[in-house]
């Protein structure tokens, strides 16, 4: 079935043709340039068809895409030939360590920018009928569509991987004596297909081959929305060539990452979680089912530090003066929306005693511990899956680092670095193994738009978690380590199920706090019931306050997942602005999964929850996965209404509150952390009312200590009141030192 491209103003469209071909591996090696405010250099993208894939023949034809302000734009063709030329011996000048790209090629000094801001200066795509047709359809060349936007592109030539030298061991052969396009397409199908346990010489092998000579510039264009290149007399995916080179710079305005000072007044840049994602970083396949692993070298002024999405702790390699290089690779395939990347004066912070107990239970593992293969157990793709590790499903506390601005220091070695080992130990107890073998987290600049943002192997966190309290820091700390299980390693197919990520993030940051504080059970329940109470507060709010449509967790309903022929597909409201104020599908989300853990009972359902991340890790999921799952692990006793069709109807395919977690709140009696809210809230009503000059032997009213999250609820309760006097306000102030206290107290 066809599905049409039509989004709507606020619609993010997914361009990628990723029905035909998908990319298997990245290799970025790019310079940061802070005067300009761009990214510079090259990526090169391996691919596999689907053809190929699947085993299947033949391939469909896409509804020609049309944009509402911007039609695809291409010019006559002026052909671009480059000499095919043999310089097998010239990779073996580079030294590679680690798999560090050592160095960037030539540039391009055409002057031709790719990205066509000047509509003379088109690449030539003769016909407007390429930037519909991205299928095999008789004589007309195989089209490749990339999620592309903000970007200079230069240049895109095929990779000559045959080049390579050793490269003959992918075709059999003791010596390359002919080099054809079905040849290299060959080796590339080879190299992307090597099993797990020879990931380190596959990276090996990416890292020459993306250094490798070019062997004919392709022909290429852009829209609004996506980067189009395609080969003269290439007809089908299978035909394309399957390395290519882009040669491309960022713009200083990309929405991408975000150019800014830090807290400490020196020049950085970050991902900041943008609607685009990373398309206007590098171009790419954004589709959630485009999953690829990559490795990538970045350039900067050597006072600077790289922190990026990787399985490594990188270390910064000297280049010419006053410059180095950072390099880290990612073995688990991933969607290229988690690529994170942060450059800044970050300094690091070390805990100041550090006993033996905590090193060995850090500690990264030894290469031989590392490398192993997944064999038949894991339903995922094969990579080097830490689930089939012993040493790695032990690991309660995985190696980390943390980085902040030079002025937090201070803070974040007092709130911060504390509560990292406590955490990570807390997520072990729950869902068992680490999905990934390392963690960095960084406190990000003030600009950052939310309080927190997971991808592989890195968290940012705002600054507002350093203040008053270690409650914000904690439980926002706990939300972020839970995306790694949640988000990260078990990814929604659909990027409109947000609550597969969000709401499970949502429910376990309450357990994982809990098992961090190491409280007792009544202590957990009544401050899982107080939590439970205020998210029920701002659950009523964004109801009231946004447009039904946007309340719904799985608006496609039964279309969800699908996407056209070719692969692309809309995010609907991916880009309205609103959306990044919503909490709609943290907040229902985390309701059904609480009434479900109710109805299960939390061991019961815990122990589901391990075995569905066991069964899990590594895919791509919709609703259905996790729900058909849950009610076949349910005794027959504890199901009662409970079905797929009841809770996508009441839950996850309406607005408003749906209506058993309705019933719920009615029938509820308040936990004793809430009584005890109340009790302090009738108390400050009478200060409130009393006169300015009171009688002298009226007695003072004596106020309880509260816990951040009840101070948080007796503040909700007095905004209702109609008016609040400023003597009330002064003594709310000074009562509870609220210029002390954390953002969601003072905000």
């Amino acid at each position: 079935m066809d599905v049409k491209l039509e989004p709507s103003w606020d619609d993010l469209p997914l361009m990628a043709n990723t029905s035909h071909i998908l990319v298997k591996h990245y290799v970025l090696d790019l310079d940061v340039d802070f005067e300009s405010q761009i990214f510079e250099g090259t990526i090169v993208l391996f691919f596999e068809s689907r053809n190929r894939l699947e085993k299947q023949s033949g391939s469909t034809k896409e509804t020609c895409r049309s944009e509402s302000n911007e039609a695809c734009r291409f010019s006559t063709p002026e052909p671009c030939h480059s000499p095919v030329t043999d310089t097998r011996t010239s990779s073996s000048k580079t030294g590679y360590n680690d798999f560090a790209i050592c160095g960037k090629g030539e540039k391009d000094t055409s002057g031709k920018d790719g990205n066509h801001d000047n509509p003379e200066q088109a690449s030539g795509i003769s016909s407007s009928k390429y930037c519909c047709d991205t299928g095999n359809h008789g004589s007309e060349d195989f089209l490749l569509v990339l999620d592309c936007c903000d970007l200079s592109v230069f240049k895109v030539e095929e990779v000559d991987v045959a080049a390579v030298p050793g490269i003959e061991t992918f075709t059999g052969s003791p010596q390359i004596t002919f080099v054809s396009e079905e040849l290299r397409n060959q080796i590339v199908h080879e190299l992307v297909t090597l099993p797990a346990d020879r990931w380190r010489e596959q990276f090996d092998y990416y890292a020459h081959c993306s250094q490798a000579p070019g062997c004919g510039e392709l022909l290429f264009d852009t829209d609004t929305w996506s980067l189009q290149i395609r080969k003269t007399g290439a007809q089908t995916a299978t035909d394309f060539p399957h390395a290519i080179r882009i040669w491309y710079s960022t713009k200083p305005q990309g929405r991408s990452v975000t150019w800014t000072s830090d807290q400490s007044g020196r020049p950085c840049v970050y991902t900041m979680g943008s609607p685009v994602n990373n398309r206007a970083l590098f171009p790419c396949q954004e589709p959630p089912v485009a999953m690829s692993t990559w490795q990538a070298t970045v350039g900067a002024a050597a006072s600077f530090v790289v922190l990026m999405s990787g399985e490594n702790s990188a270390k910064p390699t000297q280049l010419r003066e006053g410059r180095a290089s950072w390099h880290y690779y990612v073995t688990m395939p991933m969607p290229a929306s988690t690529f994170t990347i942060a450059v800044g004066s970050w300094a690091e912070m070390k805990p100041e005693i550090c006993s033996s107990e905590d090193l060995a239970a850090e500690r990264s593992l030894t290469p031989s511990e590392a490398d192993f293969r997944c064999v038949g157990i894991c339903g995922h793709m094969e990579y080097p899956c830490r689930f089939q590790n012993p040493s790695a499903t032990t690991q309660e506390v995985i190696p980390h680092r943390v980085f902040a601005p030079v002025c937090l220091q201070g803070a974040c070695q007092e709130t911060l670095l504390p509560l990292v080992r406590p955490c990570l130990s807390a997520a072990h107890s729950v869902l068992g193994t680490h999905p990934f073998s390392r963690l960095d987290i960084l406190i990000v600049p003030a600009n950052f738009p939310s309080l927190g943002m997971a991808s592989p192997h890195i968290i940012f966190l705002s600054q507002s978690v350093l203040i008053g309290m270690n409650h914000l820091c904690g439980t926002r700390l706990c939300h972020e380590i839970a995306h790694a299980w949640f988000g990260l390693a078990i990814g929604a197919r659909d990027w409109t199920e947000e609550w597969l990520s969000e709401g499970f993030a949502t429910h376990l940051e309450d357990v994982f706090w809990a098992k961090a504080q190491q409280l007792a059970p009544h202590e957990a329940w009544e401050q899982q019931e107080l939590k439970a109470d205020l998210r029920w507060r701002c659950l009523q709010d964004e109801v009231r306050n946004y447009p039904e449509e946007m309340q719904v967790l799985r608006p496609n309903k039964e279309k969800t997942g699908h996407v056209s022929d070719s692969g692309s597909s809309v995010i609907k409201h991916g880009l309205n602005p609103e959306k990044v104020f919503m909490q709609v599908h943290y907040l229902k989300g985390y309701f059904l999964l609480r009434f479900l853990a109710q109805r299960l009972g939390d061991d019961t359902y815990f122990a589901f929850l391990r075995k569905f991340v066991h069964t899990f890790h590594g895919q791509l999921i919709l609703s259905q996965d996790f729900l058909q799952m849950l009610l076949e692990n349910i005794p027959e006793e504890k199901r009662l209404d409970l079905s797929v069709e009841n809770i996508f109807r009441d839950w996850l395919e309406s607005s408003g509150i749906p209506q058993p977690l309705q019933t719920e709140r009615q029938a509820r009696a308040e936990c004793g952390l809430a009584r005890r809210v109340g009790a302090e809230v009738h108390k400050w009503i009478r200060v409130n009312r009393r006169p300015h000059k009171r009688k002298r032997r009226e007695t003072e009213e004596v106020f309880e200590k509260l816990l951040p999250d009840q101070l948080v609820l007796l503040l909700e309760h007095l905004l209702e009141q109609k008016t609040l006097n400023p003597r009330t306000l002064q003594s709310l102030k000074r009562t509870y030192q609220l210029s002390q206290q954390d953002a969601e107290q003072v905000s």
